[in-house]
């Protein structure tokens, strides 16, 4: 598994990110054959409100990496997982484990719902 470590500007923090990005032809290795949880991110560089929630999404990457994976998929070049996920909007977080869906969440969200919804599932 290739796991690349990249950094994002968000203002004048560089910030370390232990989201892993993600294509339609990743996701079985990415997601599916995964031994933890995986917490998908789908997101479009045309969203708002998904600026606002990418934070979030990277703290949570950091915060649970021993336990929880964390994957961003774009949407628009991504059509197969999006329509298979049924994804009607972004941001959308979708959380896995192997096939089993095991919660989903559409529109903006704050950092301490996702928490309280991770909490609820990785306990």
């Amino acid at each position: 598994m290739k796991t690349k470590e990249t950094n994002i500007n968000i203002g004048d923090k560089s910030v370390s990110s232990n989201v892993i990005v993600i294509t339609d032809s990743q996701f079985e290795t990415e997601v599916k054959q995964s031994e933890k949880p995986v917490l998908v991110y789908f997101w479009a560089n045309w969203c708002g409100p998904c600026k606002l929630v990418s934070p979030s999404v990277e703290a949570i990457a950091t915060k649970y990496a021993d336990r929880l994976k964390v994957v961003k998929m774009e949407i628009d070049p991504n059509p197969k997982t999006v329509k298979q996920y049924q994804v009607e909007g972004v941001p959308a977080l979708r959380i896995l484990k192997q096939n089993d869906l095991l919660a989903s969440y559409e529109g903006a969200i704050t950092k301490q719902a996702l928490i309280d919804m991770l909490e609820g599932i990785l306990s």
